[in-house]
């Protein structure tokens, strides 16, 4: 296995230096951050990456003000009292991306926050105090009791809100098939646990969070132009 500091040089030569290196990093929020967060935040995100995933990025986040409109600006606590006839006529709504399916996986993500709040606080609360060195079981927890939150779906929406995580991007797949890190399955248990064991090793290697081994990775390997983030 590489190590952080082999990883570390061969990423500033591709970009150029340490210093536009570090500018391409970023890091997650603090966990007091995470916990002080409204619950329905979560919500929020989650369904803007369930709606992301196989459509383009853009036209979602154009219509975004719409799916606040129409969802009552995903408060937990009013979608809790919305009803399958009421969430099927919603997902009829122009102003969102219309798709039935989707729309349902608001209702069960809802339910899964209020209820997973309900032994632990908060979500949020829930969420800010889950290991990072065993953040794949924060995924796999989402994708068991939520809806449509498996693959990358659910890890990036963590990533989007705060929470560190690594990513299991194109480019960190590649490094970790490339470096026998991983084979099979990008998300079998042994894959997963393999690639937590990697980033656990360059953390205390190196003190950096997940968030940024992660980012690191994927600017030491494939497609390149120095200075831009890949």
């Amino acid at each position: 296995m590489e190590s952080f500091l082999d990883i570390y040089e061969r990423a500033c030569a591709r970009k150029g230096s340490k210093d536009i290196l570090e500018s391409l990093l970023s890091e997650p929020v603090s966990k007091t951050q995470l916990a002080m967060l409204p619950d329905d935040v979560w919500l929020e995100e989650f369904t803007r990456k369930i709606f992301q995933s196989g459509f383009y990025w853009s036209v979602i986040n154009a219509k975004w003000p719409g799916f606040r409109d129409v969802f009552w600006d995903f408060s937990v606590e009013k979608l809790l009292y919305m009803s399958p006839e009421m969430f099927e006529q919603r997902a009829q709504d122009e102003r969102i991306v219309r798709n039935y399916k989707k729309v349902q996986s608001i209702a069960h993500n809802c339910l899964m926050i209020h209820e997973l709040a309900l032994e632990h606080g908060t979500f949020s609360k829930l969420v800010a105090n889950w290991p990072e060195e065993n953040i794949i079981e924060l995924w796999l927890l989402l994708k068991k009791q939520g809806s449509r939150l498996g693959g990358n779906t659910g890890p990036y929406a963590l990533r989007a809100v705060g929470k560190d995580t690594f990513i299991l991007s194109r480019d960190v797949e590649a490094y970790l098939r490339a470096h026998e890190v991983i084979s099979g399955g990008l998300h079998s248990q042994k894959s997963l646990r393999s690639a937590q064991a990697f980033f656990n090793e360059l953390r205390g290697q190196s003190g950096y969070s997940l968030q940024k081994l992660s980012q690191l990775v994927a600017y030491s390997v494939g497609d390149n132009v120095l200075g831009v983030t890949s």
